[in-house]
């Protein structure tokens, strides 16, 4: 546990801090898209979570993901950084969930902050009198467990690919090609669906089914990435 917190603050450190401008710029990026013009786009329809903003609260913090975490290990290999990261003594499970926690903890807080100021920039530009949240707040929480899910998966599945790239270039194609390729399973399986398999769910009943198979491909593909993770191999490569 002690070598998990050590890579942890690490991690924090060279995200939030080692890119000089660069690390300013993501958050304010993530800010402006996600808490202030996408709000304004969708107006009302933001805080009352229509289909529309509750996609892409999800598929904005995705995205972000995607292009982080492709410098996961793809980038220490590129910096001649991940020698001296495999010579520590940090146990290999320390060192990827570190890279995982990180991108997802960062990720899904900034959206949950976004999401904060996105309620009031509705609200002030709108000047709704008295001030509404996001209703309903039951949604709301399912948005935050999906949010997190979802991010979970892009950097699971995103760090088994920077661990078998050898530059983030060659990770972020392989990722963008992988995100195609998984919207084009996710259409063919919709449209493979009885439709009335669709039609007899209930809405939380449809809701607990995407939830368990988020949960079922985050941990294949946490189990997966930790079982690619081998330090000698690494070091050969």
């Amino acid at each position: 546990m002690n070598d998990l917190w050590t890579m942890i603050w690490k991690e924090c450190k060279d995200f939030l801090w080692s890119g000089g401008r660069s690390d300013l710029l993501r958050p304010l990026l993530n800010i402006a898209v996600l808490g202030i013009l996408l709000p304004l786009s969708f107006r009302q329809g933001w805080i009352k979570l229509e289909a529309a903003p509750v996609l892409v609260v999800l598929f904005t913090p995705f995205m972000f993901v995607i292009l982080i975490i492709s410098d996961a290990i793809a980038g220490e290999r590129e910096r001649h950084t991940l020698e001296t990261l495999l010579a520590s003594r940090v146990s290999d499970r320390a060192i990827l969930l570190s890279k995982v926690l990180v991108a997802v903890g960062y990720n899904w807080m900034m959206t949950l902050f976004c999401l904060l100021i996105g309620a009031v920039v509705v609200n002030m530009s709108q000047r709704l009198e008295p001030w509404e949240f996001y209703k309903p707040t039951s949604l709301f929480a399912v948005v935050l467990v999906l949010c997190f899910l979802t991010t979970l998966l892009a950097a699971s599945g995103g760090v088994l690919i920077s661990l078998k790239s050898a530059t983030v270039r060659q990770a972020s194609q392989t990722m963008l090609l992988g995100l195609i390729l998984l919207g084009l399973a996710i259409s063919m399986v919709v449209r493979l669906l009885p439709p009335g398999l669709t039609a007899s769910l209930t809405t939380p009943q449809m809701v607990l089914i995407i939830v368990l198979v988020l949960m079922v491909l985050d941990a294949i593909l946490l189990i997966v990435s930790l079982a690619s993770f081998q330090r000698s191999r690494l070091i050969l490569s």
